[in-house]
């Protein structure tokens, strides 16, 4: 589905900072952003820390699957792919914090190290960087759906359609389209051209391009050292599970139940940052292998927070841990929904309407 706003802004809210002294009892949206801001600071210590503990086991394990590859025990190399597409997850959000100039303290460092993540992820960053903050600034807003979001439509737009794109609808919202054929065609296809920004000028171009060449060069150098064997048995199904599972903690994210939706006249940032965002509980390894993306209420407050300073926000504001809170559990109950019901102002799943 295509934007139906052609001037949507890219950047979110400022923060100020908020007096020491203010009650922060039940806070709004807007009021949040103003508290919120004293956490926004980054650390280059902290951002190459955060760089090593992901970069080095994901190069070990990497290193250690097309080894025991090579040498006929296929069986234990398969048991890494898993672990070793958990890393590249880690990595990709630290490319999406980057996206967002909050993972180092300077542009010139977050853009270039989005740079050299994104030929990983297969993401071209400037591109990605720009769709997303489209995502960030129309977040649960019904008139503005189209780009960086999973397509929804709502139970009257569906009743809508024609037959044939009812079923297009329902087979696009599949869970085995959403989760498994369609990560691998957004990586592997979708992002090798602008999609949604062809017409935007010459940047979204060049990013996806020059990622491209440079994705084109590391696998030209992959197969030379170590051959496509390992490329396709290996390196292209740890690609395809980190894949899978971005797709989904995005999805999950914004797709829950209870989730908010707001045509443009009653929409504002703050209030759909809380409400249309999900704090995704995961164990404590799920937290920490996926960046406390899961906190994305937080995020979406206030997207210049450090991931790695999101915890110390809910550990101060402990309200927060209700707000749209989403057990691993409950989550898996999400894959049925499908439609945004305008009468009950919920998600729901297909059986729900009847045409």
């Amino acid at each position: 589905m295509q934007s139906r706003n052609e001037t949507l802004t890219l950047n979110t809210p400022a923060i100020a900072t908020f007096p020491a002294n203010a009650s922060a009892a039940a806070p709004s949206g807007a009021k949040w952003t103003r508290i919120l801001g004293k956490y926004q600071t980054p650390s280059h210590a902290r951002g190459l820390f955060e760089l090593a503990v992901t970069v080095l086991p994901l190069a070990g394990l990497w290193s250690a699957a097309i080894a025991l590859f090579w040498f006929g025990y296929w069986w234990l190399a398969v048991l890494l792919i898993i672990p070793a597409a958990a890393f590249l997850v880690r990595l990709f959000m630290i490319q999406h914090d980057c996206g967002h100039g909050s993972f180092f303290p300077g542009k010139l460092a977050n853009d270039w190290c989005g740079r050299i993540i994104g030929v990983l992820t297969l993401t071209p960053y400037d591109f990605w960087r720009r769709t997303h903050g489209l995502h960030h600034a129309t977040c649960g807003n019904l008139d503005r759906r189209g780009i960086g979001d999973i397509n929804t439509l709502t139970v009257e737009e569906y009743r809508a359609l024609p037959a044939l794109q009812r079923l297009a609808y329902r087979i696009y919202r599949h869970p085995l389209v959403l989760f498994l054929i369609g990560p691998a065609y957004l990586f592997l296809l979708q992002q090798r051209l602008p999609v949604g920004m062809m017409l935007k000028g010459w940047q979204p171009w060049a990013s996806t391009q020059i990622t491209n060449a440079s994705v084109a060069a590391f696998v030209a150098l992959f197969v030379w050292l170590v051959g496509w064997q390992a490329l396709v048995f290996i390196h292209l199904p740890i690609v395809l599970v980190a894949a899978s599972a971005g797709v989904w903690l995005f999805y999950v994210q914004h797709q829950f139940e209870e989730t908010s939706w707001r045509e443009q006249q009653d929409w504002n940032f703050q209030d759909a940052a809380l409400e249309g965002s999900s704090y995704y509980d995961l164990p404590a390894p799920l937290r920490w292998l996926t960046a406390n993306i899961g906190m994305h209420h937080v995020h979406h407050l206030a997207s210049r927070i450090p991931y790695y300073r999101l915890p110390a926000v809910l550990s101060d504001f402990p309200e927060l841990k209700a707000a749209s809170r989403l057990t691993l559990l409950e989550s898996l109950g999400c894959v049925k929904l499908a439609l945004w019901d305008e009468g009950s102002r919920r998600l729901v799943g297909f059986k729900a309407v009847r045409c």
